[in-house]
Protein backbone atom coordinates (compact mmCIF):
# COMPACT_ATOMS: atom_id res chain seq x y z
CA UNK A 1 0.00 0.00 0.00
CA UNK A 2 0.94 3.64 -0.48
CA UNK A 3 1.51 3.66 3.37
CA UNK A 4 3.82 0.61 3.88
CA UNK A 5 5.67 2.73 0.67
CA UNK A 6 6.04 5.73 2.71
CA UNK A 7 7.10 3.90 5.69
CA UNK A 8 9.86 1.42 4.31
CA UNK A 9 11.17 3.75 0.98
CA UNK A 10 10.38 7.76 1.68
CA UNK A 11 10.06 8.85 5.44
CA UNK A 12 13.32 8.32 6.49
CA UNK A 13 14.64 10.51 3.90
CA UNK A 14 11.98 13.46 4.30
CA UNK A 15 13.07 14.49 7.82
CA UNK A 16 15.66 17.28 7.90
CA UNK A 17 14.70 18.08 4.76
CA UNK A 18 13.35 22.31 4.06
CA UNK A 19 10.12 22.74 4.17
CA UNK A 20 10.31 26.17 2.28
CA UNK A 21 12.44 24.66 -0.30
CA UNK A 22 9.26 23.24 -2.52
CA UNK A 23 11.39 22.44 -5.57
CA UNK A 24 14.09 20.44 -3.33
CA UNK A 25 11.35 18.00 -1.54
CA UNK A 26 9.75 17.52 -4.41
CA UNK A 27 12.75 16.80 -6.47
CA UNK A 28 14.01 14.12 -3.60
CA UNK A 29 10.23 12.54 -4.53
CA UNK A 30 11.32 12.24 -7.82
CA UNK A 31 15.02 10.68 -6.90
CA UNK A 32 13.33 8.03 -4.49
CA UNK A 33 10.88 7.12 -7.02
CA UNK A 34 13.88 6.83 -9.72
CA UNK A 35 11.43 6.14 -12.39
CA UNK A 36 10.47 9.52 -13.66
CA UNK A 37 6.84 8.91 -13.85
CA UNK A 38 6.25 7.77 -9.68
CA UNK A 39 5.09 4.13 -11.43
CA UNK A 40 7.69 2.88 -8.22
CA UNK A 41 6.07 5.09 -5.43
CA UNK A 42 3.20 6.07 -6.97
CA UNK A 43 1.37 9.34 -8.30
CA UNK A 44 -1.10 9.10 -5.80
CA UNK A 45 1.96 8.94 -2.60
CA UNK A 46 4.04 12.07 -3.83
CA UNK A 47 0.77 14.26 -4.70
CA UNK A 48 -0.49 14.18 -0.72
CA UNK A 49 3.08 14.54 0.25
CA UNK A 50 4.70 17.62 -1.90
CA UNK A 51 1.30 19.21 -1.12
CA UNK A 52 1.35 18.22 2.59
CA UNK A 53 4.53 20.01 2.73
CA UNK A 54 3.10 22.82 1.11
CA UNK A 55 0.74 23.26 3.70
CA UNK A 56 2.50 22.74 6.32
CA UNK A 57 4.47 25.65 4.88
CA UNK A 58 1.59 27.61 4.76
CA UNK A 59 0.31 26.43 8.25
CA UNK A 60 3.61 27.81 9.64
CA UNK A 61 3.31 30.90 7.83
CA UNK A 62 -0.25 31.71 9.16
CA UNK A 63 -1.65 32.29 5.33
CA UNK A 64 -3.67 29.89 3.17
CA UNK A 65 -2.64 28.07 1.26
CA UNK A 66 -4.06 30.04 -1.81
CA UNK A 67 -1.28 32.80 -0.74
CA UNK A 68 1.45 30.87 -0.50
CA UNK A 69 1.17 29.61 -3.71
CA UNK A 70 -0.05 32.21 -5.98
CA UNK A 71 1.43 35.11 -3.97
CA UNK A 72 -0.34 38.15 -3.10
CA UNK A 73 -1.82 38.79 -6.70
CA UNK A 74 -3.55 35.79 -6.37
CA UNK A 75 -7.01 37.00 -6.21
CA UNK A 76 -8.99 36.18 -9.64
CA UNK A 77 -11.90 33.31 -8.88
CA UNK A 78 -12.01 30.04 -11.18
CA UNK A 79 -15.72 29.61 -12.50
CA UNK A 80 -16.98 26.13 -11.42
CA UNK A 81 -17.41 23.67 -13.79
CA UNK A 82 -19.73 21.19 -12.92
CA UNK A 83 -20.63 17.53 -14.35
CA UNK A 84 -24.47 17.01 -14.76
CA UNK A 85 -24.84 14.22 -17.26
CA UNK A 86 -22.80 11.05 -18.44
CA UNK A 87 -21.09 7.84 -18.90
CA UNK A 88 -18.44 6.04 -20.40
CA UNK A 89 -16.13 5.16 -17.89
CA UNK A 90 -17.70 7.28 -14.95
CA UNK A 91 -21.01 4.74 -15.60
CA UNK A 92 -21.88 1.33 -17.47
CA UNK A 93 -25.49 2.77 -18.07
CA UNK A 94 -24.81 6.41 -19.65
CA UNK A 95 -24.15 7.74 -22.87
CA UNK A 96 -20.44 7.12 -24.49
CA UNK A 97 -19.24 10.56 -24.35
CA UNK A 98 -17.87 10.88 -20.75
CA UNK A 99 -19.38 14.14 -19.11
CA UNK A 100 -22.03 16.87 -20.00
CA UNK A 101 -21.36 19.62 -17.88
CA UNK A 102 -21.92 23.16 -17.34
CA UNK A 103 -20.34 26.63 -16.03
CA UNK A 104 -22.43 29.16 -14.27
CA UNK A 105 -21.28 32.69 -15.60
CA UNK A 106 -21.06 34.84 -12.22
CA UNK A 107 -18.29 37.15 -10.07
CA UNK A 108 -20.55 36.10 -7.12
CA UNK A 109 -19.15 32.39 -6.09
CA UNK A 110 -21.69 31.25 -4.38
CA UNK A 111 -24.21 32.00 -7.05
CA UNK A 112 -22.17 29.89 -9.63
CA UNK A 113 -22.10 26.87 -7.26
CA UNK A 114 -25.65 27.36 -6.54
CA UNK A 115 -27.01 27.62 -9.72
CA UNK A 116 -25.12 24.87 -11.10
CA UNK A 117 -27.05 22.76 -8.46
CA UNK A 118 -30.25 23.93 -9.77
CA UNK A 119 -28.91 22.87 -13.77
CA UNK A 120 -28.59 19.23 -12.05
CA UNK A 121 -31.45 18.77 -10.41
CA UNK A 122 -33.32 20.08 -13.86
CA UNK A 123 -31.78 17.55 -15.94
CA UNK A 124 -32.47 14.93 -13.74
CA UNK A 125 -36.49 16.06 -13.72
CA UNK A 126 -36.49 16.49 -17.43
CA UNK A 127 -34.67 12.53 -17.79
CA UNK A 128 -37.24 11.80 -15.52
CA UNK A 129 -40.13 13.07 -17.22
CA UNK A 130 -38.92 11.64 -20.77
CA UNK A 131 -37.65 8.77 -20.24
CA UNK A 132 -40.09 7.21 -17.27
CA UNK A 133 -39.46 3.53 -18.45
CA UNK A 134 -35.44 4.07 -18.29
CA UNK A 135 -33.30 3.74 -15.41
CA UNK A 136 -31.97 6.47 -14.07
CA UNK A 137 -29.18 6.50 -11.93
CA UNK A 138 -25.48 8.61 -10.63
CA UNK A 139 -22.54 7.89 -11.41
CA UNK A 140 -18.96 8.38 -10.13
CA UNK A 141 -19.32 11.71 -9.87
CA UNK A 142 -22.64 12.55 -8.99
CA UNK A 143 -23.83 13.29 -12.45
CA UNK A 144 -26.38 11.77 -13.54
CA UNK A 145 -26.65 8.81 -15.81
CA UNK A 146 -29.02 7.09 -18.47
CA UNK A 147 -28.95 5.16 -20.98
CA UNK A 148 -29.78 7.73 -23.66
CA UNK A 149 -28.22 8.42 -27.44
CA UNK A 150 -25.14 10.67 -27.07
CA UNK A 151 -27.60 13.26 -29.66
CA UNK A 152 -30.41 13.16 -27.15
CA UNK A 153 -28.50 13.79 -23.56
CA UNK A 154 -26.87 17.23 -25.47
CA UNK A 155 -30.17 18.37 -26.37
CA UNK A 156 -31.40 17.82 -22.95
CA UNK A 157 -29.03 19.46 -20.90
CA UNK A 158 -28.93 22.36 -23.54
CA UNK A 159 -32.38 22.70 -22.49
CA UNK A 160 -32.09 22.38 -18.63
CA UNK A 161 -28.84 24.93 -18.87
CA UNK A 162 -31.08 27.30 -21.13
CA UNK A 163 -34.14 27.48 -18.89
CA UNK A 164 -32.25 27.83 -15.86
CA UNK A 165 -30.32 30.57 -17.16
CA UNK A 166 -33.49 32.28 -17.96
CA UNK A 167 -34.98 31.98 -14.65
CA UNK A 168 -31.72 33.08 -12.97
CA UNK A 169 -31.04 35.57 -15.80
CA UNK A 170 -27.31 34.39 -15.64
CA UNK A 171 -25.31 33.12 -18.66
CA UNK A 172 -25.13 28.92 -18.39
CA UNK A 173 -22.26 27.52 -20.38
CA UNK A 174 -22.61 24.11 -21.90
CA UNK A 175 -20.07 21.58 -22.80
CA UNK A 176 -18.55 18.02 -22.79
CA UNK A 177 -15.97 15.79 -22.10
CA UNK A 178 -15.61 13.06 -24.48
CA UNK A 179 -13.06 10.82 -22.80
CA UNK A 180 -12.07 9.84 -26.37
CA UNK A 181 -9.81 7.51 -25.83
CA UNK A 182 -11.59 5.37 -23.94
CA UNK A 183 -14.15 4.52 -27.27
CA UNK A 184 -11.49 4.63 -29.76
CA UNK A 185 -11.23 1.52 -31.50
CA UNK A 186 -9.27 0.83 -35.11
CA UNK A 187 -9.10 3.89 -36.16
CA UNK A 188 -12.61 4.64 -35.18
CA UNK A 189 -14.85 6.34 -32.55
CA UNK A 190 -17.59 3.84 -31.37
CA UNK A 191 -20.53 5.46 -29.65
CA UNK A 192 -23.41 3.21 -28.63
CA UNK A 193 -25.49 3.67 -31.81
CA UNK A 194 -22.76 2.95 -34.36
CA UNK A 195 -19.13 4.05 -35.01
CA UNK A 196 -17.55 7.35 -36.63
CA UNK A 197 -14.80 8.17 -38.63
CA UNK A 198 -11.81 10.22 -37.68
CA UNK A 199 -12.91 13.06 -39.97
CA UNK A 200 -16.87 12.68 -38.70
CA UNK A 201 -15.63 12.39 -35.09
CA UNK A 202 -14.10 15.83 -36.04
CA UNK A 203 -17.45 17.16 -37.73
CA UNK A 204 -19.26 15.98 -35.06
CA UNK A 205 -17.28 18.08 -32.10
CA UNK A 206 -17.40 21.38 -34.32
CA UNK A 207 -21.51 21.08 -34.90
CA UNK A 208 -21.78 20.51 -31.34
CA UNK A 209 -19.99 24.25 -31.17
CA UNK A 210 -21.65 25.41 -34.22
CA UNK A 211 -25.17 24.13 -34.02
CA UNK A 212 -26.07 23.40 -30.24
CA UNK A 213 -24.07 26.28 -28.30
CA UNK A 214 -21.16 23.95 -26.74
CA UNK A 215 -18.66 26.38 -25.43
CA UNK A 216 -16.29 24.22 -23.70
CA UNK A 217 -15.50 20.30 -25.27
CA UNK A 218 -12.84 18.57 -23.73
CA UNK A 219 -10.40 15.75 -25.13
CA UNK A 220 -12.96 15.75 -28.28
CA UNK A 221 -9.65 12.75 -29.84
CA UNK A 222 -7.76 10.30 -28.80
CA UNK A 223 -4.64 11.19 -26.61
CA UNK A 224 -1.75 10.78 -28.93
CA UNK A 225 -3.60 12.28 -31.94
CA UNK A 226 -2.20 16.50 -32.02
CA UNK A 227 -2.69 17.18 -35.84
CA UNK A 228 -6.61 16.32 -35.28
CA UNK A 229 -6.59 18.38 -32.43
CA UNK A 230 -5.34 21.04 -34.17
CA UNK A 231 -7.46 21.24 -36.92
CA UNK A 232 -10.74 21.35 -34.51
CA UNK A 233 -8.98 24.03 -32.70
CA UNK A 234 -8.33 25.79 -35.70
CA UNK A 235 -12.15 25.11 -36.88
CA UNK A 236 -13.66 26.14 -33.20
CA UNK A 237 -11.04 27.88 -31.05
CA UNK A 238 -12.66 31.08 -31.72
CA UNK A 239 -15.40 30.21 -30.16
CA UNK A 240 -14.98 27.52 -27.90
CA UNK A 241 -12.55 26.39 -25.05
CA UNK A 242 -10.74 23.01 -26.61
CA UNK A 243 -9.41 21.45 -23.57
CA UNK A 244 -6.66 18.74 -23.62
CA UNK A 245 -6.65 16.57 -20.82
CA UNK A 246 -5.41 13.09 -21.84
CA UNK A 247 -3.34 14.95 -24.38
CA UNK A 248 -1.28 16.08 -22.02
CA UNK A 249 -1.33 14.53 -18.59
CA UNK A 250 -0.51 17.60 -17.22
CA UNK A 251 3.38 17.04 -18.27
CA UNK A 252 5.18 19.87 -19.34
CA UNK A 253 6.74 17.44 -22.54
CA UNK A 254 3.90 17.56 -23.78
CA UNK A 255 2.42 20.72 -23.59
CA UNK A 256 4.81 22.27 -25.14
CA UNK A 257 4.32 19.53 -28.25
CA UNK A 258 0.98 20.82 -27.87
CA UNK A 259 1.48 24.60 -27.55
CA UNK A 260 4.26 24.32 -30.73
CA UNK A 261 1.12 22.56 -32.25
CA UNK A 262 -1.44 24.88 -31.43
CA UNK A 263 -3.36 21.88 -30.77
CA UNK A 264 -5.97 23.06 -28.00
CA UNK A 265 -6.03 26.32 -26.04
CA UNK A 266 -7.02 25.65 -22.92
CA UNK A 267 -5.16 22.62 -20.53
CA UNK A 268 -6.90 20.70 -17.91
CA UNK A 269 -4.49 20.45 -14.77
CA UNK A 270 -4.39 17.51 -12.34
CA UNK A 271 -1.51 17.17 -9.76
CA UNK A 272 -1.73 13.10 -9.34
CA UNK A 273 -0.78 13.31 -13.21
CA UNK A 274 2.37 14.46 -13.02
CA UNK A 275 3.15 13.72 -8.94
CA UNK A 276 4.52 16.86 -7.34
CA UNK A 277 3.40 20.88 -7.16
CA UNK A 278 6.74 22.03 -8.89
CA UNK A 279 5.68 20.12 -11.61
CA UNK A 280 2.92 21.39 -11.83
CA UNK A 281 3.25 25.02 -11.22
CA UNK A 282 5.97 24.20 -14.08
CA UNK A 283 2.92 23.10 -15.98
CA UNK A 284 0.73 25.90 -15.49
CA UNK A 285 3.63 28.22 -15.99
CA UNK A 286 3.67 26.80 -19.83
CA UNK A 287 0.36 26.90 -20.45
CA UNK A 288 0.11 31.01 -18.92
CA UNK A 289 2.45 31.95 -20.86
CA UNK A 290 1.34 30.53 -24.31
CA UNK A 291 -1.81 32.64 -23.53
CA UNK A 292 -3.86 29.44 -22.80
CA UNK A 293 -6.69 28.90 -20.25
CA UNK A 294 -6.08 26.46 -17.63
CA UNK A 295 -9.26 24.16 -15.86
CA UNK A 296 -8.20 23.09 -12.43
CA UNK A 297 -9.21 19.53 -12.12
CA UNK A 298 -10.75 16.74 -9.90
CA UNK A 299 -10.39 13.27 -10.09
CA UNK A 300 -13.18 11.02 -10.30
CA UNK A 301 -12.39 9.15 -7.03
CA UNK A 302 -12.13 11.74 -4.78
CA UNK A 303 -11.55 12.77 -1.16
CA UNK A 304 -12.91 15.94 0.96
CA UNK A 305 -9.29 17.34 0.62
CA UNK A 306 -9.72 20.73 -0.80
CA UNK A 307 -6.22 21.82 -1.80
CA UNK A 308 -7.30 22.18 -5.59
CA UNK A 309 -9.92 24.89 -4.67
CA UNK A 310 -6.82 26.89 -3.51
CA UNK A 311 -4.60 26.08 -6.40
CA UNK A 312 -7.42 27.09 -8.71
CA UNK A 313 -7.16 30.55 -6.96
CA UNK A 314 -2.96 30.34 -6.74
CA UNK A 315 -2.80 29.31 -10.42
CA UNK A 316 -5.36 32.23 -11.53
CA UNK A 317 -7.24 29.51 -13.48
CA UNK A 318 -10.48 29.61 -15.63
CA UNK A 319 -11.95 27.14 -14.27
CA UNK A 320 -11.99 24.47 -11.65
CA UNK A 321 -13.53 21.00 -12.35
CA UNK A 322 -15.24 20.22 -9.55
CA UNK A 323 -18.68 18.34 -9.56
CA UNK A 324 -21.66 19.92 -8.62
CA UNK A 325 -23.29 17.71 -5.80
CA UNK A 326 -21.92 15.17 -3.56
CA UNK A 327 -19.62 15.85 -0.12
CA UNK A 328 -16.36 15.18 -1.83
CA UNK A 329 -17.49 17.67 -4.46
CA UNK A 330 -18.93 20.59 -2.20
CA UNK A 331 -15.90 20.44 0.12
CA UNK A 332 -14.10 21.72 -2.77
CA UNK A 333 -16.85 24.09 -3.83
CA UNK A 334 -17.34 25.58 -0.19
CA UNK A 335 -13.62 26.21 0.49
CA UNK A 336 -13.77 28.30 -3.10
CA UNK A 337 -16.96 30.46 -0.89
CA UNK A 338 -14.20 30.82 1.88
CA UNK A 339 -11.75 31.70 -0.33
CA UNK A 340 -13.97 34.70 -2.09
CA UNK A 341 -14.71 35.91 1.40
CA UNK A 342 -11.51 36.17 2.70
CA UNK A 343 -10.18 37.85 -0.44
Amino acid sequence: SSLDTFYKEVRKGIIGLNALDQMGFDSYLEKVDGTGNFSSIGGNLATALSIANAKAVANSLQIPLYRYVGGNFARRMPKPLGNVLGGGKHSRNGTTIQEFFISTQSDNMLQCISTNIRVHRRVGEKLSEKYPDISIGVGDERAWTCNIPDLEAVDLVRKAAAEIGHESRLKILVGCDFAATSFYENGKYVYKDGPKTVDQQKDFVVSLVKDHGFRIIEDPLVDSDYEGFTDITARIGDRAMVIGDDLYTTNPERIKVGIERKSSNAVLIKVNQIGTLSKTVEAVNLVNRAGWKTVISHRSGETTDDFIAHLGVAFGSDMIKSGTIGGERLAKLNELIRIQEDL
